[in-house]
């Protein structure tokens, strides 16, 4: 199966996305608006439980931390992905690398470029529209996260929760 790992944005901030989405991202009904730690990779049972034990060690070593984002950015020329921002932090970081050091999974493809995905799979055309009119606005949000989801896939493509990690003791 493929797993993942996540976090989620509060509700307020998924809803903004959610708004790009529906018309902009071919994975509106798949998974909410997320930022990926982990990117998906093949798993089985019996190293859930092990990659569980793992995060959960992981999460008590990082505290809750501010995530904030300001502004539309893209991928654009690699890839026509927009995206709401997330300003890099130590400690986001500090996240990503420890649970991109552990023993499951494959390295990141990319270098951590903290985002949430608004809009994917458009044309160049289609990019160049609604990016031009997205990078215009202005986005002033900032929330403390304090935890971080295991997922895993469906068959129908759906992303579930598998197990949630609160960071912090």
């Amino acid at each position: 199966m493929q797993v993942g790992i996540v976090i989620f944005p509060s509700k307020k901030l998924q809803d903004y996305a959610n708004s790009y989405r529906k018309r902009y991202d071919s994975s509106y009904s798949l998974i909410p608006p997320h930022l990926t730690l982990k990117a998906s990779f093949e798993s089985n049972e019996e190293q859930l439980v092990k990659i569980s034990k793992e995060l959960d060690r992981i999460s008590k070593e990082h505290q809750p931390f501010a995530l904030t984002t300001n502004k539309i950015s893209s991928f654009h020329p690699v890839n026509n992905v927009i995206f709401l921002k997330v300003e890099p932090t130590p400690e986001l970081e500090g996240l990503f690398n420890d649970v991109n050091s552990s023993f499951f999974g494959n390295p990141p493809e990319y270098a951590f470029v903290p985002h949430i995905t608004i809009g994917r799979d458009l044309s160049n055309s289609e990019h160049a529209d609604v990016y031009s009119q997205l990078r215009l606005q202005k986005i002033e949000h900032s929330e403390t996260i304090d935890r971080f989801h295991l997922l895993y896939q469906l068959e129908n493509g759906i992303w579930n929760v598998y197990e949630t990690f609160i960071l912090g003791n």
